[in-house]
Formats: structure tokens, sequence, C-alpha cells
């Protein structure tokens, strides 16, 4: 597996357990490397710059999300949904490395590996539309 792309698992555990216990970044961050197996320091590192640039932008993140899931709420998604879209949105409109197709194919593959069903295309809808609207057309 490619090293961004565990990254971006291990972030989304990550993110998963703050969202689920409400437990400090700093306690599970060090939990959850002292448990896992992979001591590859390029995935850490990644996994780091997801959690963090997540958590730093979630208000805005968690705006966007809203705005685009008509007739959802955010607090109502499904835990694993909500936390991939974080991710995929941070990459889309924070990052300048990840071609933005990259981002939304890994978010998608991040939600039909660890989502239900519905998920991959909840995920792929969302995304979509946000990169449409808000980053192709900003870039016109």
């Amino acid at each position: 597996m490619r090293r961004r792309t565990l990254a971006r698992e291990h972030a989304l555990k990550i993110l998963y357990q703050i969202d689920i216990t409400r437990r400090a970044l700093d306690l599970i961050w060090t939990d959850y490397w002292n448990m896992e197996e992979t001591k590859d320091q390029e995935v850490s590192s990644y996994a780091k710059i997801l959690v963090h640039g997540v958590l730093k932008n979630l208000n805005d993140i968690d705006e966007k999300i809203s705005q685009y899931a008509t007739n959802w709420q955010l607090k109502r998604m499904a835990v694993i949904d909500r936390n991939v879209m974080r991710i995929g949105l941070f990459e889309l409109k924070y990052t300048s490395d990840i071609p933005l197709k990259v981002a939304i194919n890994e978010a998608v593959d991040l939600a039909k590996k660890y989502g239900d069903l519905e998920s991959s295309k909840f995920v792929n809808g969302i995304l979509d539309k946000i990169h449409k609207k808000e980053i192709v057309e900003a870039s016109h």
C-alpha cells in the first residue's frame, strides 16, 4: 500500500477516536502509535499533517460539508463518513501537492473500506459538489 494512502487510514482512525472519545489529541496520538506496528516515519508524518490540518480547520471544513450535505446534519452522519470527508476536504482545500481528483478518489476508497455500503457514494457526491462549486469555479 502506498505511504500516503496508509497515512490517510491512520489519520482516519485517529480522527475517529477523537470524535468518539473526545479525548485530547496528544493522548490519542501517543496511545495510537504505541499500539501501531507501522513505524514508517513518512507515514506518521503525513498522518500528522492530515490530523492537525483537519483539527486546525475543523470549523471551516465542517461548515463547508454541512453547506453541501443538504438534508443532513453533520452530527447525524456516520462518524466514518464525516471524518473521511474532513480528510478529503482538507486535502482539496488546504494542500497543493495532492491532485484534486486523487484527494476525492482516496476519500472514496477510504469510505469503501471503512464505511457502509452507501458511504462511498455519499462521500463522493459531497466532495465532488464542493470540488466543482468551490474549487473549479474559484479558479476560473
